[in-house]
């Protein structure tokens, strides 16, 4: 039996409050840290809290990492100094915690070999595991994989999908890693469920993982295949290629990364998604002929939902114009990691057009609705250009349940949806019509199989237990309390 598979674990009164959305690669080719920079800044969007690179020559690791965005991190006196042929990169941000520089990714370890690791995810048995493995080492971070280091270095005898194969028979969660491994090569997996993106790609004898496409076009790269559930694939110190299932999954992949997160030009798990916006919007423009709203213009909140408002204005026969500008220079409101953050962000984030919204009838088309404040300062921002009534409409449905795989909406009563119906939300809002896409026109939109809908109907496809929930909630209300008052 793997060495941590033989102790016996226990349901913890907590569970990692440290949620994130996260940003991956790995390149085993020539020059692979200035290629790994050029790659994070594509994925930038998915992560802006920290950012850092691990690379290999051979002989030991080179490591540059911190708190910050990518080109603030990683100078180009840095990159310089990343010298090696095999390297990862990683962007990420934090929901709560102290999102410190000791979270930031790659992590690294020298026993049993020299391993650098990075991934996106996040492991809800946690603290479970964190509490097995404090009996024999000492962790250093609050950072999920640590622990997913911890349990491949033990497991890793020389077969890197054997050690994989010990995180996934233990693990309740999702995970996409990238790792390098001395002596070994370039070595990367996804979770039994495929629930967060990974993509490998190959340009002449150079190869690529990554968590978009859209960084492939970039370099250069041609797609060769996403990884199925439960796959590794190792590229060895001399460019030969294994690939493996080391754990029979079904996909799930996350839905909400056609909604918000990935990148329009990104092709995942074989979809557009730049497609499937589209689609959301042709089937939420179903539901907006439904309710007999009749606008005189579409305006989408930048820069999400744009394909969704232009289908939607196609459909409805309406002018689309942008009326909101946004101050590219500003973060993304959903990944502040506090309410004060978003509110302020939000001010400085938009500006409206006053001669595109004055006098009409604004049909406001955003990507979804989590908790609402967001979308309520919106609505109040555009009310000073004197419109004369605003629709809000959402292309994703009423996101009711939390999310427990590395997207922030992880406790309940931060969704506005859960308890209130929908007349209660538009008032809340301040909206003259409220809108959400149906999650039947989700499915038609972006496919009836294969993906994670627990956010909008609870089904998880992992097995989420009720106390862990409830962890979870007091945990983040305790830690955001402490962000709040600098405790």
């Amino acid at each position: 039996m793997h060495a941590i598979c033989s102790y016996q674990l226990t349901t913890h009164q907590s569970n990692n409050p440290f949620r994130k959305m996260c940003g991956i690669i790995g390149i085993k080719g020539q020059r692979v840290a200035k290629e790994i920079f050029v790659g994070l800044l594509a994925l930038q969007h998915r992560g802006q809290n920290s950012a850092g690179i691990s690379t290999y020559d051979g002989e030991r690791f080179y490591t540059k990492k911190g708190n910050g965005l990518v080109s603030w991190v990683l100078s180009e006196d840095s990159l310089v100094r990343l010298k090696g042929n095999e390297g990862i990169g990683h962007v990420r941000y934090p929901t709560v915690g102290s999102g410190g520089e000791e979270d930031a990714q790659p992590f690294l370890t020298n026993s049993p070999f020299g391993i650098a690791m990075a991934h996106n995810g996040n492991v809800v048995n946690y603290f479970d595991l964190r509490d097995v493995l404090g009996e024999k080492r000492h962790l250093n971070s609050f950072c999920d994989l640590e622990v997913l280091l911890n349990i491949f270095a033990d497991n890793l005898n020389g077969d890197p999908f054997e050690a994989a194969r010990a995180i996934m028979e233990i693990t309740n969660g999702a995970y996409s890693v990238v790792s390098t491994i001395a002596g070994l090569g370039l070595f990367a997996f996804r979770d039994p469920h495929a629930i967060r993106p990974l993509i490998f790609g190959k340009k002449g004898r150079d190869y690529i993982f990554v968590s978009e496409s859209v960084v492939l076009q970039i370099l250069g790269y041609k797609v060769l295949k996403d990884l199925a559930p439960g796959e590794g694939i190792l590229v060895d110190e001399n460019g030969k290629v294994t690939q493996r299932i080391i754990k029979e999954g079904n996909p799930s992949h996350c839905i909400f990364e056609y909604i918000y997160f990935a990148r329009p030009e990104s092709v995942i798990d074989g979809i557009s998604v730049y497609q499937a916006r589209l689609s959301l919007g042709r089937e939420l423009a179903k539901e907006i002929k439904k309710k007999g709203i009749r606008p005189n213009v579409v305006v989408p909140i930048p820069d999400t939902s744009r394909p969704q408002a232009i289908a939607v204005a196609e459909e409805l026969g309406v002018p689309y114009r942008e009326g909101l500008i946004k101050n590219r220079y500003i973060l993304r409101t959903f990944i502040m990691s506090t309410e004060e953050e978003r509110a302020r962000y939000v001010r400085y984030k938009l500006n409206p057009i006053i001669s595109e919204l004055k006098g009409k009838k604004v049909l406001l088309v955003d990507d979804s609705i989590v908790r609402g404040n967001t979308s309520r300062r919106i609505v109040q921002l555009v009310r000073t250009a004197e419109p004369k009534e605003i629709y809000f409409a959402s292309s994703a449905p009423p996101i009711r349940n939390p999310c427990f795989y590395g997207i922030d909406m992880q406790t309940r009563r931060e969704l506005i949806a859960r308890e209130k119906k929908e007349e209660e939300i538009r008032d809340l809002l301040k909206a003259d019509a409220l809108v959400y896409q149906t999650l039947d026109g989700l499915k038609t939109a972006i496919g009836e199989k294969g993906f994670c809908r627990a956010c909008f109907d609870g089904n998880y496809p992992t097995k989420i237990k009720e106390e862990e929930a409830t962890a979870i909630e007091k945990e983040r209300a305790r830690l955001m309390k402490r962000k709040r008052y600098n405790l």
